[in-house]
């Protein structure tokens, strides 16, 4: 992997490259409440988490490759981790469910191609996957989560782009939570954060895809109930056992220390709260070290 520039089937090797979007300014044409925001968009508060956040990850040893949103309407398109799929052999374009966020894919395609990551495949309508629905378990396993932002016909299409490289697809399904409205993939409960260790809102996982991490010896860091609001479960890993999360979230910082884990906190409460989206929403990994060869 050293010789790379993209890839590593894996979300806890260590981040070498990364790719993050600063927010956009909004005009008056685009509503917070059409985007499904919490509140009004607070553009310079943004900016300025935005600048801290990526500090951090400047300060973990990543190289940041900072992109630029070119449209006022993508707000969303701060969370780069959505519209693409980084694999060993090049770039999956996927397919949003958010109708608001299909113009994103293109910005992605945009920027692979700028890059010079190859294109591999793309998802077509009627398939719909999100980045957010999708886990990589190990090397040759991916976790996909089926709901109303992933769908049957989206994961069969990815299913096949993905058998050239020998990874298996694992599908479980998604609970209807709140309803299509609002936002919950499946990394909306769990984030790998070494190859044998999750962190976990159980109450919302399917039993399957427990019992499957249980079967792999895959150990849980359980977020308590009043932290899943405050998205304990999006936990960043910038490498195995480094780990990154919003602040409001101490109960599982403490319960990561417990078991060896480096925690880092930061603030989000523009880019993160107000957008429902943490710190693995707001990365696409470009590269990772693979945490199966350390």
């Amino acid at each position: 992997m050293t010789d790379r520039s993209f890839g590593g089937h894996t979300v806890v090797g260590t981040l070498k490259r990364v790719l993050v979007y600063p927010p956009v300014p909004h005009q008056n044409s685009v509503s917070w409440e059409e985007m499904s925001y919490l509140g009004p968009m607070e553009h310079e508060k943004a900016v300025a988490e935005h600048e801290a956040f990526r500090k951090i990850l400047r300060d973990s040893g990543a190289e940041v490759i900072t992109g630029e949103i070119d449209n006022p309407q993508l707000q969303d398109a701060i969370f780069p981790f959505d519209p693409v799929l980084i694999t060993d052999a090049g770039a999956i374009l996927l397919q949003m469910g958010k109708r608001q966020r299909e113009l994103e894919v293109d910005l992605a395609e945009e920027t692979m191609r700028d890059l010079g990551i190859p294109i591999v495949g793309r998802i077509e309508r009627p398939g719909k996957v999100e980045g957010g629905d999708c886990l990589w378990v190990d090397q040759h396993t991916l976790a996909v989560g089926r709901g109303y932002r992933t769908n049957q016909e989206g994961i069969r299409q990815l299913t096949e782009l993905l058998r050239p490289q020998r990874v298996d697809v694992l599908v479980y399904d998604l609970p209807h939570w709140t309803g299509p409205s609002d936002c919950l993939h499946l990394l909306s409960m769990i984030s790998m954060v070494d190859d044998n260790l999750a962190v976990v809102y159980r109450p919302l996982m399917a039993t399957a895809f427990v019992q499957e991490l249980d079967r792999r010896g895959i150990a849980f860091v359980d977020v308590p109930e009043e932290e899943f609001a405050s998205q304990g479960p999006n936990v960043l890993a910038l490498g195995p056992r480094n780990c990154l999360l919003l602040k409001e979230n101490p109960i599982t910082a403490q319960r990561l220390e417990d078991v060896g884990c480096t925690v880092q906190t930061y603030t989000g409460d523009e880019i993160s709260h107000n957008r429902t989206g943490g710190p693995t929403c707001l990365t696409r990994p470009i590269l990772r070290k693979n945490a199966f060869i350390r």
